[in-house]
């Protein structure tokens, strides 16, 4: 089942893989669509673990968006940077 999730600090393509990389090796995963310009991740997998996923998107630093609050933004700032630093140079 699809299912999108809106996330904050997605900035380019480098972010863009680092997305994709990462929720493929997550089971029940099947596909992994990002939109760039909207800030959207679309997953293809199960739907009662939407949560799991949206969790691990934060975890790399892309929260989804209205989730993140104060002095958690900049720390999930810093990992999307970090992420996609990682992201341009494995391309």
């Amino acid at each position: 089942m699809n299912m999108i999730i809106a996330v904050e600090n997605i900035k380019c393509g480098g972010c863009a893989s680092t997305i994709m990389n990462k929720m493929k090796t997550l089971d029940d995963i099947t596909d992994v669509k990002v939109d760039i310009e909207d800030g959207l991740v679309t997953i293809e997998g199960n739907k009662s673990r939407r949560d799991d996923y949206a969790a691990e998107l934060a975890s790399i630093g892309y929260p989804e968006v209205g989730s993140v609050h104060g002095l958690g933004s900049a720390g999930a700032k810093a990992k999307s940077f970090v992420s996609c630093a990682v992201g341009r140079m494995s391309d």
